[in-house]
C-alpha cells in the first residue's frame, strides 16, 4: 500500500522560509514522479515542482522558480521542498503527490497517489 505523509507546513511571515517533507512508502519510486502541488481556496490544485528519479530531472512554476528548491533521496522515498523568500501568495495547502512513470504530468488528474496535505501559510 503506497502512502506519503507531508511534514513541515506552518505559519511563517512574509520574507521567511519553510521546509516541507514528504516520507514515501510501499513502492520504490526511483522511476517515478513526485510531485508538491498547493490549492488556496476557491483556486483549483496547481503543480509546484517535480522531481523524477529517472534522470534526475525537475520541474518548477513560475511563480516559484529561484525561491523554491525540490530535492529527493536517491530512492525519492523521501523528498523536500525548500521554500524561501515566502510570498502570502504562496499560502495554500501543500500536497505530496506521486505516479508512476517518469513524465512530470501538470494535470493532478495524472497522479495516483496523494498525501493529506500540510497547511502552508504566510503573513504579510
Amino acid at each position: 500500500q503506497v502512502q506519503l505523509v507531508e511534514s513541515g507546513g506552518g505559519l511563517v511571515q512574509a520574507g521567511g522560509s519553510l521546509r516541507l517533507s514528504c516520507v514515501a512508502s510501499g513502492r520504490t519510486f526511483s522511476r517515478y514522479v513526485l510531485a508538491w502541488f498547493r490549492q488556496a481556496p476557491g483556486k483549483e490544485r496547481a503543480l509546484v515542482a517535480g522531481i523524477s528519479g529517472s534522470g534526475p530531472s525537475t520541474f518548477y512554476a513560475d511563480s516559484v522558480k529561484g525561491r523554491f528548491t525540490i530535492s529527493g533521496d536517491s530512492a525519492q522515498n523521501t523528498i523536500f521542498l525548500q521554500m524561501n523568500s515566502l510570498k502570502p501568495e504562496d499560502t495554500a495547502v501543500y500536497y505530496c503527490a506521486a505516479h508512476p512513470t517518469p513524465i512530470m504530468y501538470h494535470d493532478p488528474a495524472r497522479y495516483d497517489w496523494w498525501g493529506q496535505g500540510t497547511q502552508v501559510t504566510v503573513s504579510s
